[in-house]
């Protein structure tokens, strides 16, 4: 069975981008826009790699993860930040311990793929 992507980001373009260059190396990818919309994918099941934006509307990345964490959708899940943000704030030093890396944008694919690869069989 393919591991699962689900990239959670406000901006399509980014959504589109990262689907295509995760595509070049055959990973099931799942597209979000919201954290509302990740946290109904991880309630459905979803399990897998989360690349997650830190900026969105409504609710940001660093409130998806705590609001992951309160229900106990964490497991089997590896969260990765996908994020133009360069430091992350004081959200993050309570929220550490569930991200397992940073993706800065603008980003290369070679960056992607190689952040990707390193994570992915963490995924339970």
């Amino acid at each position: 069975m393919k591991k699962q992507i689900m990239v959670v980001d406000d901006d399509p373009s980014i959504r589109s981008t990262v689907e295509i260059i995760l595509n070049t190396k055959g990973y099931s990818i799942c597209t979000v826009e919201s954290g509302e919309r990740c946290l109904d994918k991880l309630r459905e099941g979803f399990r897998g790699l989360i690349l997650m934006d830190i900026m969105m509307p409504k609710m940001d990345g660093w409130d998806t993860i705590s609001i992951i964490e309160d229900e106990g959708l964490h497991g089997g899940n590896v969260i990765c930040m996908l994020t133009a943000v360069h430091d992350p704030g004081p959200k993050l030093e309570k929220l550490t311990e569930y991200v397992m890396n940073y993706v800065r944008k603008p980003f290369t694919s070679e960056e992607l793929l190689e952040t990707v690869a390193e994570h992915i069989d963490y995924v339970q």
